[in-house]
């Protein structure tokens, strides 16, 4: 196996102008031709549809364009800049860009300053990057000003021919959170809306409500999971309104709400996922509670709730405290003897239903810091730093339970020069949050972050994880001995691979191919569960290509 992956390695980073293929046991491999070096990096790689792939390239700092190539041998066949329309003379500023159906779409956005309104539209987009209809507006959001006109969100259904989108704008003043939601067909014909808004009590002590996440499912249901929490002083108890909000399309889209019971810990995050069994999964971590009510916000452990959507019941709710060993990987022996929780600085990277029914969460230590900014005026820069060090692997069995913990040991950081800007400036007020994105902007990826974190593979009941590493960490499976990935573009791809009982097993290449092609983890496309869609580079080489695993 280990010549095997050796192998693999040297094939799908292997730096060809020609197109190559190759077969190897169950693993296919191709890469289409090297791109031209035209400065735009592609950012997202969209859809596959008529043959064709459509990927979104990136030069500077906001010209986008859609990269068109075959489906066939991946060549480039068209590298056209996106032109978006002006509304009211004003330049519409991109949002997303999505296949549905057959069609391709750029959705954009534009604030009026006069009326206060947010607007969001749809076009379809032609190959030549030209639009190919009048634009359709989606959401025409009133909002208190600029700097509260909030965000909009995204997400795809699972056979593509849906996007629902949903808008959150805080008005500071009346202390409100106003959100949004539509669903949208393959025409950018509406099918669905709801909206509603959320006030603060004063009467509830450390008030705060979460729009955790949103989904839809392949009947085209729409979810929402929202969090109310609050403490009572006098009783000295905390209190949380875990509530997913089910908008049925057999059931005319009327809103059900599911309550989830909690008592005596705090949610401190939430990922939904929709199945293919008309049930719908919550995952995410707790924290545990002080006897004054007060929540200790470091995470304690991992949750699961799992709702029928025949019966719109909580049918289990598991909360599975961190067992000792994966605390000494992530906090050392001696806190871990001590019975210290872990700190509030792991997020949901992946949600993957295993074959007997039950779920492996993928976690990942992210962090985003921002230096202090160099220069003047419309020259001044500022240096971001991403982390995605060590990543939770947690495997719950259909019941909830915990059948097995590990951790993926990995250390990296990829620092950026941008124009000076506030990136902090999303996400809500101390009583009011939208958790439902921690992704890296488009805006900045092809600087460098998009080379961090990493692709999990679940595959005939097994999980591999594939990402970039230091070429000296080869065969360290140890968080305590691993070395920082430093250069990515000096770095080699490695795989863990799991067995049923979390065991670990490490591959790397037998050795370093010079002018080797870095995988981006942070842009590939999943067509299916063992159909990828990736993207590497090595400075100034870039390709396309596909991996199949049979």
């Amino acid at each position: 196996m280990k010549n095997l992956f050796s192998f693999l390695v040297v094939y799908l980073l292997f730096c060809s102008n020609s197109f190559a293929q190759y077969d190897m046991e169950n693993i296919k491999i191709s890469y289409g031709t090297e791109l031209p070096d035209d400065k735009a990096k592609i950012v997202k790689i969209i859809g596959e549809t008529n043959g064709k792939i459509y990927a979104l390239g990136l030069k500077g700092k906001d010209k986008y364009f859609l990269k068109t190539f075959t489906s066939s041998d991946m060549k480039l066949i068209s590298n056209n800049e996106i032109e978006l329309p002006e509304i009211k003379d004003k330049e519409l500023e991109f949002e997303e860009i999505a296949v549905l159906g057959e069609k391709l779409y750029i959705i954009g956005s534009v604030y009026h300053k006069k009326d206060k309104i947010f607007t969001l539209v749809g076009l379809e987009l032609g190959e030549n990057g030209k639009l190919k209809s009048q634009m359709k507006t989606l959401f025409e959001a009133g909002v208190a000003r600029n700097n509260e006109k909030g965000a909009f969100y995204f997400k795809i259904s699972p056979d593509e021919n849906n996007i629902l989108i949903m808008h959150t704008a805080l008005f500071e003043k009346e202390n409100v959170l106003k959100y949004e939601i539509k669903l949208f067909d393959n025409s950018l014909n509406e099918t669905f809306s709801n909206i509603d808004k959320v006030s603060f009590d004063d009467d509830k002590k450390d008030f705060q409500f979460t729009i955790s996440d949103f989904d839809l499912n392949y009947k085209n249901d729409v979810f929402l999971v929202v969090n109310e929490s609050y403490r009572n002083s006098k009783l000295k108890k905390k209190f949380e309104n875990f509530q997913v909000f089910a908008f049925k399309k057999s059931n005319a889209y009327k809103k059900d709400v599911i309550d989830i019971a909690i008592n005596d810990v705090e949610i401190i995050n939430c990922s939904l996922l929709a199945t293919s069994n008309n049930k719908i999964q919550l995952v995410g971590f707790y924290s545990s509670v002080r006897e004054n009510g007060k929540a200790n916000k470091e995470l304690k452990g991992v949750y699961n709730a799992t709702i029928d959507l025949e019966t719109n019941k909580n049918d289990n709710l598991k909360f599975n405290e961190f067992d000792y060993e994966t605390k000494v990987k992530l906090l050392g022996e001696r806190r871990a003897k001590k019975g210290k929780d872990v700190k509030p600085l792991y997020f949901i990277h992946s949600i993957i239903e295993k074959n007997d029914g039950g779920l492996i969460v993928l976690s990942e230590y992210q962090l985003v810091s921002q230096g202090a900014s160099t220069g003047f005026g419309p020259l001044a820069l500022q240096t971001i730093v991403y982390v995605r060090n060590e990543m939770i692997v947690t495997s719950l069995k259909p019941d909830g339970s915990l059948d097995w913990s590990n951790v993926v040991a990995k250390d990296q950081n990829a620092s950026i020069s941008i124009p000076s800007i506030n990136i902090f400036a999303v996400g809500g007020n101390q009583n009011f949050a939208v958790g439902v994105s921690a992704s890296i902007p488009l805006g900045v990826l092809g600087k460098g972050p998009e080379y961090l974190s990493a692709i999990p593979i679940y595959k005939d009941g097994q999980l591999n994880i594939i990402f970039n590493d230091n070429k000296k960490n080869k065969g360290i499976t140890d968080i305590e001995e691993i070395k920082s990935l430093g250069n990515y573009n000096n770095a080699v791809p490695t795989l863990f691979r799991f067995d049923v009982t979390g065991k670990i097993t490490r591959f790397d290449p037998e050795e370093a191919i010079k002018n080797e092609l870095v995988i981006r983890p942070g842009v590939y496309y999943r067509k299916s569960d063992n159909e990828f869609l990736i993207y590497a580079s090595r400075k100034k080489s870039d390709k396309l290509g596909r991996m199949i695993i049979q």
